[in-house]
């Protein structure tokens, strides 16, 4: 840790509304996307409440004495998740969130779509790798170290699991994302038609001394 106040914990469902503000506020490539997505219940219904409700004990939050300032969360199991989010989840939602008719013309439309079509997280290529994660943390404590901490708790809980392995989707723009991933160990995994995003896996194993760069505000678009 770099200050004596910010440290790494469990996700509480205290967190929810500083998990929503983290989510908006770094989600267009690492940046505030509230100029974007009008609603500010869509983006993180789509990439961080879902996780938090449906695998709270793998959702880990860095507290700054005050509040949770970045997280990372998941599944350890990709086609588990999507059933769930199809069954669970997604009725919860379809009435705040409808999908839109026809193709979809605005980012808000963009994300809905995603967020009605969850068997989109179900490649082939990368099954092998079945966990996945999220990972974001507010500027205000980037680059201190903070990212690499919530990526080795992360892979710790999932290699506790049994998980051997972990993907996350990421979209090819975000060239600060990708340096921060790259330090960590993690690969390029090959897909046919990955469309805007770079699909990146790694082993659950532990991060070794050399990545200890901070995080650049990356944005798991999935």
């Amino acid at each position: 840790m770099t200050t004596s106040r910010a440290r790494i914990r469990p996700y509480r469902p205290s967190d929810r509304d500083a998990l929503f503000d983290i989510c908006v506020r770094t989600g267009d490539g690492g940046g505030d996307s509230r100029h974007l997505y009008p609603d500010p219940e869509l983006l993180p219904n789509i990439f961080a409440a879902p996780y938090a409700e449906l695998e709270p004990e793998l959702a880990f939050v860095v507290d700054d004495g005050d509040r949770a300032v970045g997280y990372v969360l998941g599944t350890a199991h990709t086609p588990t998740f999507v059933r769930r989010f199809r069954d669970t989840w997604l009725p919860r939602l379809a009435d705040r969130h409808p999908d839109p008719a026809g193709e979809p013309s605005t980012p808000s439309e963009v994300m809905l779509r995603l967020m009605h079509t969850p068997e989109r997280m179900l490649v082939p290529e990368i099954a092998d790798h079945p966990a996945h994660l999220h990972i974001d943390l507010l500027p205000s404590h980037q680059r201190f170290g903070y990212g690499r901490e919530l990526m080795n708790v992360f892979l710790a809980a999932l290699a506790a699991r049994d998980v051997r392995r972990v993907h996350l989707g990421m979209v090819t723009a975000n060239t600060g994302a990708r340096a921060f991933y790259d330090r960590l160990g993690f690969s390029v995994l090959p897909v046919a038609d990955p469309g805007p995003l770079t699909y990146l896996g790694r082993t659950t194993g532990p991060l070794t001394d050399r990545d200890a760069g901070g995080l650049p505000g990356p944005r798991a678009g999935r």
